[in-house]
């Protein structure tokens, strides 16, 4: 009767259970360790371009004294209101370098029964010259958004198109959802043309019941910039920071460089702390399987004996080492996964960034290469203590087993 190595190796590491555990349990704290981290800058990066891409815009130019709670309310989705003139729509539109121009007026949702929400960002903004919401709708809009009607973003769950939801005693119809970008200030927010909120404006102060909306007329919160192709933006920014006084020119792409500083430091840190327990792990695994080889030095010279070649003992070392490691990559894969599922919001909310789960063909590919590092990681400690085990004699190994 033939007994394959697989079947071999399964019964040792049964034997030795609670050793086996200890080692797979190495192999998943370093997996579940760099699944996370990887996964983490990989959603954030994710994030930032589609949010950015969603965004519509090269350049975001808001009042001087709110650049800091633009780019809170950009990055982190915090609810925030600021206003300038809207006759400096026109004069960034004039501006050397600039293509089109958008703007969006913003309006925080009250804690009262006036509003469905609370603490959620309203967004103004104007459909005529919109390049920014309108192309990101999940589904076509082929007609104009009507006063009573607006478009929400993926974020809100609790509703979906087709429902009424309910802001400063005005009901408006949900008619439009955009594509989902792990961006809280896109994701968490309402969007309605201007005739819309500024009739919810006016509503609001012939209610009784319901907090009066603060509207500044002719004002707006952001112009949203697209730069001619043959220019970049950060010169752009220049030119708008010099023509026009009293304004702030956020380059969208200097935001998402931002982020990835400040999360390069955070997590090159904890990359740092994989590395070590890495290292760790590829010594336990080498000191364990040393251990096994010295153990077994009797089974070993009776395999010999009985014919098995060294090549045989030599893959049945690794082959142990292989369905440990693998094992516990897999085990830690689920555990990382399953954190990084569940703590999703707490993450967010802690290192205030943006949060996509990344695409499905880079999901796969890297719980492949955790999967392969696992296998590697295994393999790689016991292959030394495999190889001293091709070097024993049965004679001697048998009586040294003894």
């Amino acid at each position: 009767m033939k007994i394959s190595l697989f079947s071999i190796a399964r019964k040792n590491i049964k034997r030795k259970f609670f050793r086996s555990v200890a080692i797979g349990l190495s192999v998943a704290i370093v997996a579940a360790t760099l699944f996370v981290v990887t996964t983490i800058m990989g959603s954030v990066e994710t994030s930032l371009k589609k949010g950015t891409a969603r965004l519509g815009a090269d350049i975001m130019v808001v009042p001087a004294e709110a650049e800091a709670e633009a780019r809170t309310a950009l990055l982190a989705g915090e609810p925030g209101t600021f206003y300038m003139a809207k006759s400096l729509v026109d004069a960034v539109r004039k501006v050397e370098g600039v293509r089109d121009v958008s703007s969006q007026i913003y309006l925080k949702t009250a804690q009262y029964k006036c509003c469905d929400v609370g603490d959620m960002l309203l967004i103004g903004f104007d459909p005529e010259n919109d390049f920014t919401i309108i192309p990101w709708l999940t589904e076509r809009l082929n007609r104009p958004l009507n006063h009573d009607e607006a478009i929400m973003g993926r974020g809100l769950t609790a509703f979906a198109i087709g429902n009424r939801m309910k802001f400063y005693g005005s009901e408006f119809e949900i008619v439009g959802m955009l594509e989902e970008t792990g961006m809280k200030f896109i994701d968490n927010s309402v969007f309605f043309p201007y005739q819309a909120i500024q009739q919810m404006a006016e509503d609001s102060k012939k209610k009784n019941d319901v907090q009066t909306v603060e509207l500044l007329e002719d004002h707006v919160s952001t112009v949203l910039v697209q730069v001619k192709p043959e220019i970049t933006p950060e010169r752009v920014a220049i030119f708008i920071e010099y023509n026009v006084p009293g304004v702030k020119a956020i380059v969208s792409e200097q935001v998402i460089s931002s982020v990835r500083r400040q999360l390069f430091v955070l997590l090159r840190s904890i990359l740092s702390i994989t590395l070590i327990l890495w290292v760790m792990a590829l010594l336990l695994i080498g000191v364990v399987f040393s251990m096994i080889v010295n153990e077994r030095q009797r089974e070993i010279g009776l395999l010999r004996a009985m014919g098995a070649k060294k090549g045989n003992v030599f893959r049945l070392i690794l082959t142990e080492a292989s369905v440990i490691s693998l094992g516990g990559g897999i085990a830690g894969l689920v555990c990382g996964g399953a954190f990084l599922y569940f703590f999703k919001s707490f993450i967010r909310s802690a290192l205030k960034i943006p949060y996509l789960w990344p695409s499905t063909p880079d999901f796969i590919l890297l719980i492949l290469i955790c999967l392969f590092l696992s296998f590697i990681t295994g393999t790689g400690a016991a292959l030394f203590p495999a190889l001293r085990s091709m070097t024993m004699e049965p004679y001697e190994a048998i009586r040294r087993g003894e």
